[in-house]
């Protein structure tokens, strides 16, 4: 079991659940009530400011999550729930991909494990980009997981950094999920 904070935006915002974990886990001591004392905590990277003090963070976590529906949301600052302006929602978005590699390398630099939740790792094509950019933990639903699964299975990790080096040049959201499905079709039988 490990326990995993929502919405981190400040440091504050993190040490405060901490220091609330840790009076439910003297209360359970006090109690006489058996727990783990060493659990892992970890927190859900959603909003561009927690990508921006992400080297902040990762000194006081023990695994970080990217929660890309909720990064992608509040990045470009659009409700996916208001049809008005939800086309314009794009997990795939440059902008969205620079945080996420962002993530990605500020985890990698303090040996700091990162998965990726969220619509974007249901999407084979996106998942390929997504190992290309570094990420090595999926979550996907099982209903899902057949087709990212089958496509992750088709390609080498070569393939997948190629991918992300050439998504990495392109500026519009519509260009990369082009070239992510022309990619796809051509790799994955």
């Amino acid at each position: 079991i490990r326990v995993m904070f929502p919405l981190i935006t400040t440091i504050g915002e993190l040490r405060q659940a901490r220091m609330l974990l840790k009076v439910v886990a003297e209360d359970l001591k006090d109690a006489g009530v058996p727990y783990r004392s060493d659990i892992p905590v970890g927190m859900m990277v959603e909003v561009p400011a927690a990508v921006m003090m992400l080297d902040h963070f990762v000194q006081e976590v023990d695994f970080i999550s990217i929660g890309t529906n909720d990064l992608a949301q509040y990045t470009l600052a659009v409700d996916r729930s208001n049809e008005y302006v939800a086309d314009l929602y794009q997990s795939s978005d440059p902008a969205v991909l620079r945080l996420i590699e962002r993530c990605v390398e500020v985890a990698g630099q303090n040996d700091v494990p990162l998965a990726v939740c969220g619509e974007m790792s249901t999407n084979p094509g996106r998942a390929l980009l997504l190992l290309g950019l570094g990420v090595q933990n999926l979550s996907v639903p099982p209903s899902s997981l057949p087709r990212v699964k089958k496509a992750i299975r088709s390609v080498t990790i070569q393939q997948c950094k190629e991918i992300a080096e050439r998504v990495r040049k392109l500026e519009a959201a519509r260009d990369v999920d082009l070239y992510l499905t022309d990619r796809l079709e051509s790799l994955v039988p």
